[in-house]
């Protein structure tokens, strides 16, 4: 293993140094609804293939003496399969409010750090025969993205499954505290040293040819850099301003082509159309509470991840931006908000994230939570499968993941899985503390975008038909789950 890659990097090192603050916890919590109780051996031979594939799920973290590097992901000598795969029986009536009540004390909960950062928890006798997989994880173990791929890795295309067979066990590379540190400082620094001497001839050529170029990308950059790490220190909502600890938790089904044709016919992406929908409902909570809104500010993670990046670990960045959220046409405030992020993916500091947290992580714990406090929401979109996925014979027929607030008064994931986009919604209950009216909200902001991209299709013969998916849409997911 890379030396680097045995410790944290930078970014899972700020979700990690966020938890001097518990209101920043940077638990992700997944539902996986199954049509059926997975068989049980099956179920514990997957999670160990996983626990082999994804070597950090083996891994808790070590610290090193006095900060001197990231703290260390090191084989537990004590790790036990049964303990972090357990099974509980639904209590009376086993509906989905009391799975999201279950997973809403999950969110809550912090981790051993003692043991490998992660849970997984089959909840079963839902609806009777349904059962349910609830997946708890750290962030720093993995992203939204890098998630959907440890998933892949391990389902399967059909009940059956296949054999993928047993790997062997991982290996621990630790080779002394003292030499950990001195060798993680060297390669870090060669690392920065080789890029900067890659680099060099590049930049000079540039600065020699154009220099009134140079000069603008130079300037370029470092005004990019302010904006991706300037303190925040107003809030742009006048209603969910307090933070807690309390997280109450709800779901949302939209049809995928629904949403990915209202985005077409705005010439948008299907992110577009969705955080359209979600500044449309917050809009509408807000003028419940009699409030106006112009902007709503977002934290959105932009992923990094390539190719060659191994399973696990965090491969994105945070872009904190202003969203317009005044009253204006669908189509206008969708393409407002389209040009609002397609400005963050193109700036040039996005690539020295890294660097970005590195800093962050050297300011006092104080200043870097109030930061993030005063972020209105948090918005990830992850692509998942788009086919039926498996585990352990059950099939899996919904597919929720509830993201870490971090600071926010609500985090909105959405997950496509199989043609439907499922929401998972995960509300700061000192913020929100009416969640039920956050979710007809929100419902009503994801009915007016598909409304929108129905009355295009119909004004254009594209069919009909859309209807009936519009009165579904417009309803409350299953259940929503609170104290």
């Amino acid at each position: 293993m890379d030396t680097r890659e045995s410790h944290m990097s930078q970014s899972d090192l700020f979700s990690w140094n966020m938890e001097r603050d518990p209101v920043l916890r940077s638990t992700i919590v997944s539902v996986l609804v199954l049509d059926s109780e997975p068989d049980p051996d099956r179920l514990m031979r997957t999670m160990d293939r996983g626990s082999r594939v994804v070597p950090r799920l083996r891994h808790r973290l070590v610290v090193a003496p006095f900060g001197l590097a990231p703290p260390r992901w090191a084989l537990d000598p004590d790790f036990d399969l049964s303990w972090h795969v357990r099974r509980i029986a639904l209590a009376e009536p086993a509906t989905m409010s009391g799975v999201l009540e279950f997973a809403r004390t999950e969110a809550m909960t912090g981790f051993d750090p003692a043991r490998p950062l992660w849970r997984a928890t089959l909840l079963s006798g839902l609806d009777g025969a349904a059962s349910v997989l609830v997946l708890t994880v750290h962030h720093s173990l993995t992203d939204g993205i890098g998630g959907i791929q440890i998933a892949t890795a391990l389902l399967d295309f059909d009940r059956t499954g296949t054999d993928r067979g047993l790997p062997g066990d991982p290996l621990d590379n630790h080779a002394g505290a003292l030499r950990d540190i001195v060798t993680w400082n060297a390669s870090v620094g060669s690392e920065l040293l080789a890029g900067g001497i890659r680099a060099m001839p590049q930049t000079a050529w540039r600065a020699l040819g154009n220099p009134a170029r140079a000069l603008r990308e130079g300037t370029a950059l470092a005004s990019s850099l302010v904006r991706l790490a300037r303190p925040i220190t107003t809030t742009f909502s006048p209603v969910m301003t307090q933070r807690s600890l309390g997280r109450r938790l709800a779901v949302l089904d939209v049809p995928l082509a629904r949403l990915r044709d209202a985005a077409q016919a705005a010439g948008c992406t299907l992110n577009d159309a969705y955080l359209t929908a979600v500044v449309i409902g917050l809009r509408k909570y807000h003028h419940r509470h009699g409030a106006v809104l112009d902007r709503l500010r977002v934290t959105m993670p932009i992923s990094l991840r390539t190719p060659d990046d191994p399973l696990g670990g965090n491969r994105i960045t945070l872009a904190r931006f202003a969203l317009p959220a005044g009253s204006m046409e669908t189509a206008d405030l969708m393409r407002a908000v389209g040009a609002a992020v397609a400005g963050w993916r193109r700036e040039p500091a996005i690539p020295l994230s890294g660097a970005v947290a590195a800093t962050l992580n050297r300011l006092p714990a104080g200043l870097l939570t109030g930061m993030l406090k005063h972020v209105d929401f948090v918005a990830s979109n992850v692509p998942g499968s788009p086919v039926p996925l498996y585990i352990a014979g059950a099939r899996i027929d919904r597919m929720y993941a509830f993201g870490p607030t971090i600071g926010t008064a609500v985090n909105v994931t959405l997950t496509s899985h199989a043609g439907t986009c499922y929401i998972g919604i995960n509300a700061d209950t000192a913020a929100i503390p009416d969640t039920e009216a956050l979710t007809e909200c929100l419902t009503a902001g994801f009915a007016t975008v598909l409304e929108f991209g129905g009355e295009r299709a119909a004004g254009s013969g594209a069919g009909s038909g859309h209807s009936s998916e519009l009165r579904r849409a417009r309803r409350p997911g299953p259940g929503t789950a609170g104290t």
